[in-house]
């Protein structure tokens, strides 16, 4: 009768514990393995992905310029993040908090072993954030490629980070004012892509175009690489989306439908539009259109359902695709590998989307959030111009700056032997 009770009672508190709620400060093995997976994912999408995918955009005599450059930033972003970066983004600002964050967390004090965000470790945690930091000025490349000084790239991109990618990133997920009014960005629409679109624009505008653009050919010299740099991207965007639900969850698997559902409607989307106004779909088009639809869904990953996911990435295909051309053969700003049209044009139009197809009131495609139709957009809005407004001015000034330490662009001669060996004294292949 005694064992017959315990064995009642311990039944009892077995099933008890199990409806309870978990603390949010216990450690989760689950979760923490796939954030630790995630993390590799987002790093792979710098390194290779996207340096690969801009080295076979460029010319044969700055690809190696490209991989450089994508290369050192990985290394100069880890390090200033480790310093004072995560700090800013994700301190505690104390009187500045609605800005930017404090500075408790220089070189990661009081990040430990034991030092829990959520249910992860504090350190998986700060290692993941240190991957977006990463690859975000990294796509600003493709704003100036071909013609920027490589210390002037170094420097710039520091002083990014710091100024603007950094406060941006507080307001948003550090607990700052557009979190706190509401703005839903659920893996980088605002702070990843609308911010480095918005900067690449910026500096094509003060650095000028190529020479010889736009009457002069600039085709990809290896769209081999571009393809396989494409792919990698396709692949490590799992992680970038599905990694920034925090956990091992349905959020975070239907965060990964979505991002693949998106990605592949802005691809046919776009080899489609391609097909329809120049006669043949190219491979160039159709890679362009995927990570178009990868930038749209970005922010919108964790909030909407496939069907919506399907929209947004049609969306994605066809206005990016429009805003490409419009750009590089109307306003003939050399935005040498389509950043702005592409994650910036893509990052707004997401972020706005975010806010119709987050409702669950749209039947087959109704999001997870229980809001009105369309009540988010304006919120949405806010976050969209407040990004925009203060990324650009912020990044003119720090172009400004650069120029007059080192100058930004390289001589015209130099441009013409090429990046590869002006800067590295090396060639990219060796023929």
């Amino acid at each position: 009768m005694i064992v017959k009770r315990f064995v009642t009672a311990l039944m009892a508190l077995t099933a008890l514990t199990a409806v309870l709620p978990v603390s949010a400060d216990t450690l989760d093995g689950a979760d923490t393995a796939w954030i630790l997976t995630a993390t590799a994912l987002v790093l792979f999408m710098t390194i290779p992905g996207l340096s690969l995918f801009y080295g076979g955009l460029v010319r044969t005599k700055n690809v190696l310029s490209i991989l450089m450059q994508c290369f050192a930033i990985t290394c100069l972003v880890s390090i200033l993040w480790l310093l004072v970066g995560y700090s800013l983004a994700f301190g505690d600002g104390g009187s500045l908090q609605a800005f930017v964050g404090g500075l408790d967390n220089i070189l990661l004090a009081g990040v430990l072993e034991d030092t829990l965000s959520g249910s992860l470790p504090e350190s998986s945690f700060a290692l993941f954030q240190m991957t977006f930091a990463i690859i975000t000025p990294a796509l600003i490349v493709g704003g100036f490629a071909e013609r920027m000084r490589f210390s002037a790239v170094m420097i710039f991109s520091a002083a990014w980070l710091l100024l603007v990618y950094a406060p941006i990133c507080h307001w948003v997920w550090g607990g700052g004012w557009l979190s706190d009014l509401g703005v839903m960005d659920f893996a980088g629409g605002t702070v990843v892509h609308i911010t480095a679109g918005v900067a690449a624009l910026v500096a094509a505008l003060v650095l000028g175009n190529r020479r010889g653009f736009p009457t002069q050919a600039m085709p990809p010299h290896n769209m081999t690489l571009s393809v396989m740099g494409a792919g990698m991207l396709w692949v490590g965007w799992f992680g970038f989306n599905g990694g920034s639900a925090l956990a091992a969850n349905g959020d975070a698997a239907m965060a990964m439908l979505a991002t693949h559902i998106s990605a592949a409607a802005g691809a046919f989307t776009w080899m489609c539009a391609e097909w329809i106004r120049y006669g043949k779909p190219s491979a160039l088009g159709a890679v362009t259109g995927m990570v178009a639809g990868l930038g749209t869904i970005t922010p919108a990953s964790g909030f909407v359902g496939p069907a919506g996911a399907l929209v947004i990435g049609l969306a994605a295909g066809f206005i990016c695709f429009v805003a490409t051309n419009y750009i590089k053969r109307s306003l003939q700003i050399d935005d040498s590998l389509d950043v702005f049209p592409v994650h910036g044009v893509g990052g707004i139009l997401g972020t706005l989307l975010t806010g119709v197809f987050a409702s669950n009131a749209l039947g087959v495609f109704s999001g997870q959030e229980d809001i009105a139709i369309g009540s988010q957009v304006g919120i949405q809005a806010i976050g969209v111009l407040a990004t925009l407004a203060y990324t650009a001015i912020v990044t003119f000034i720090i172009l400004k700056l650069t120029d007059v330490l080192v100058g930004n662009r390289v001589s015209e001669e130099e441009e013409l032997e090429g990046l590869d060996l002006v800067s590295h004294n090396e060639r990219g292949y060796d023929l």
